[in-house]
């Protein structure tokens, strides 16, 4: 029998159109296989996902940067079409915004937590980020605001390089536009010339100190804050290879018990009065070895299958329980646990691990995602090498044209005489 309620069907929803967001398959699987019906509001358009034998049905999205009455359409429409209560599980920042947002129009159509609507957008925000890690007493890289291009030279210098660039509001980035969330910058120029996009960009552009990485130095929290506040599910983990390597996702992770994290992650959330599902990031500075928050995701990390303790709960199942009113299992951790995305560390796939190990897209009872991720990624491989390759093309010098070929003006006018 299903700890979970499975008269309560879920409706996953993520708005940005990464075909490989393991996350959004994660979620699928952790749910319907506990026997809960699962909606998914997203891209199915070249997606593994839809390819899961626990998905009920796709949906389509909003589409990328939509308006917050174009969400709400959308969720109204699968409603109608779900006919009864549904958790919903927004996937990526933008969605966690306007669901906040929107959260008491969609009320009674979908459970969500109790929480002030504007906090998912706060957290989210990177330049808020900073004085909401001052008020909680949580270490923050040093960060600045410019507002002129001048002003973030300036600010360069003064924070030192290289530093981190990153946009306030990652969400509004355009699609196609060459900006990158978060980039490392090497001189003032650089960020003169990032600040002068900052109206193409959407939002701030920030300018942080840089903690170099390093063995040991990145951590991540995720967690499920039950209707009390307590933190529930998830606990701390540690990144052990990204993609891209240094500064990207985590392509492998594990499950390693750090009281330090756990603590800043409780603090944080109290102070805030925070509810639902929170991914945090943090890295530790190699100077003085305190652990200093860089991001807080207000929903579900795409490696949150990584937390699944002894009883079978992670973030995604203690959501749905605790707002289906059911009491949360006290499962024990499952301390060296590792999650892997093949795609991106295929030979940490091969290996075996102390605590067991989850892979992000082949599952033995799921196995439609994992063939269809690698036809996906190989396509994409090649689309990538074919344009560095077009891209570093030398171009053929011209041809010389031998002269009986081509006559001078001098040999025409002779012809003509």
């Amino acid at each position: 029998m299903s700890l979970l309620d499975t008269r309560v069907p879920a409706v996953l929803l993520r708005i940005d159109r990464n075909p490989f967001h393991h996350g959004t398959l994660g979620a699928v699987r952790s749910l319907g296989r506990a026997g809960v019906e699962v909606h998914v509001v997203a891209d199915a358009a070249g997606s593994p996902v839809h390819r899961s034998r626990y998905v009920h049905r796709m949906h389509p999205p909003p589409s990328p940067g939509a308006p917050a009455r174009e969400i709400l359409d959308a969720l109204r429409r699968v409603a109608d079409r779900v006919a009864r209560p549904a958790v919903l599980v927004p996937l990526d920042d933008a969605s966690a915004i306007a669901v906040g947002r929107a959260r008491d129009d969609l009320t009674p159509s979908y459970l969500l937590p109790e929480m002030p609507g504007a906090l998912p957008e706060r957290v989210a925000d990177k330049a808020e980020l900073a004085a909401v890690c001052a008020s909680a007493d949580v270490p923050h890289p040093v960060t600045l605001v410019p507002d002129g291009p001048a002003r973030a030279a300036d600010d360069a210098r003064r924070l030192g390089l290289p530093l981190v660039a990153k946009w306030s509001r990652p969400w509004l980035l355009p699609a196609g536009s060459g900006l990158r969330s978060t980039r490392l910058v090497h001189s003032a120029q650089q960020a003169r010339e990032l600040y002068l996009r900052t109206e193409e960009a959407g939002s701030r552009l920030l300018l942080q100190a840089y903690l170099p990485p390093g063995p040991d130095r990145d951590w991540f929290f995720h967690g499920y804050a039950d209707r009390s506040g307590t933190v529930r599910a998830g606990g701390p983990g540690r990144k052990q290879l990204s993609w891209p390597r240094g500064a990207g996702l985590t392509a492998v992770g594990r499950w390693t018990p750090n009281p330090e994290v756990r603590a800043l992650a409780e603090r944080l959330v109290g102070a805030l009065g925070y509810r639902g599902v929170f991914d945090l990031d943090f890295r530790r500075c190699g100077t003085t070895g305190r652990y200093h928050l860089l991001d807080f995701n207000p929903r579900p990390g795409a490696q949150f299958r990584l937390f699944s303790d002894s009883a079978g709960l992670d973030v995604v199942r203690a959501l749905h329980l605790d707002l289906t009113g059911r009491p949360l299992p006290d499962g024990d951790p499952v301390a060296g646990r590792a999650f892997v995305v093949e795609n991106y560390a295929p030979f940490a796939a091969l290996r075996t691990a102390p605590g067991g190990r989850e892979l992000a897209w082949y599952a033995r009872d799921d196995r439609g995602p994992g063939w269809a991720m690698w036809a996906l990624w190989c396509r994409h491989v090649s689309g990538r090498l074919r344009e560095r390759l077009t891209a570093t093309a030398p171009v053929p010098a011209p041809r010389a044209v031998p002269r009986a070929v081509s006559p001078s003006l001098t040999d025409n006018e002779k012809a003509s005489s």
